[in-house]
């Protein structure tokens, strides 16, 4: 949120002009909105996937609170675990047990970090 003074011009019930000028606090999130936009972003916390990016496989506008964060994540062309299916093999259990290890202090972050994400849509 910003706070800035705003010029207001009032005029009272005699026809008299008079300025003010009043704090506002504004909740304005312009830029972002443009951004997801650009990207294509459906909302706030909402991650897409970006075939057409050299490196990372998704972006999400993450949103805690007031404050907002472009994240990219995920290695373009991984191949990753995906959610748990039926008959999934070892492999598969062990290589999505060793991501969530290996990042556990990230994920736990929460939404401001990209292993959260990766964690939630890719793993």
């Amino acid at each position: 949120m910003k706070s800035e003074l705003v010029k207001k011009r009032i005029v009272d019930k005699n026809g008299k002009r008079t300025t003010v000028w009043k704090a506002e606090v504004s909740s304005d999130f312009s830029r972002e909105k443009s951004v997801m936009d650009k990207l294509g972003l459906e909302g706030f916390n909402k991650p897409k996937a970006t075939p057409s990016h050299d490196s990372k496989s998704h972006v999400v506008m993450a949103k805690e609170g007031n404050q907002t964060k472009l994240i990219r994540f995920g290695e373009q062309g991984a191949s990753t675990a995906g959610a748990p299916k039926e008959g999934e093999t070892d492999k598969m259990k062990k290589k999505r047990a060793s991501f969530k290890a290996r990042h556990a202090k990230n994920i736990a972050r929460g939404k401001m970090s990209a292993a959260y994400w990766a964690d939630k849509v890719k793993w």
